[in-house]
């Protein structure tokens, strides 16, 4: 599956700090499937801009005349 490609399933996210001082981005999905992923907070900063940039460019998609492109992913450490 990529990126520019709609999908039914349906998934959970939270984010937030864990008690080692790591920033843990959660996803639970239907079937039971449970995906932590532990950053240290600079990768987190830089997912953060990531998805401030991402954002951005679909918002100018979406206006007339708008073009765009994709943005890349991070991949996180499972813990």
């Amino acid at each position: 599956m990529g990126i520019d490609k709609e999908s039914d399933i349906a998934a959970n996210l939270q984010i937030g700090p864990t008690s080692l001082g790591m920033v843990r981005i959660y996803v639970a999905a239907e079937g039971g499937l449970e995906l932590p992923l532990d950053f240290d907070p600079e990768e987190a900063e830089e997912i953060a801009e990531e998805i401030r940039l991402a954002a951005a460019r679909a918002r100018s998609m979406s206006e007339p005349g708008g073009g765009g492109g994709k943005a890349g992913k991070k991949k996180g450490k499972t813990g």
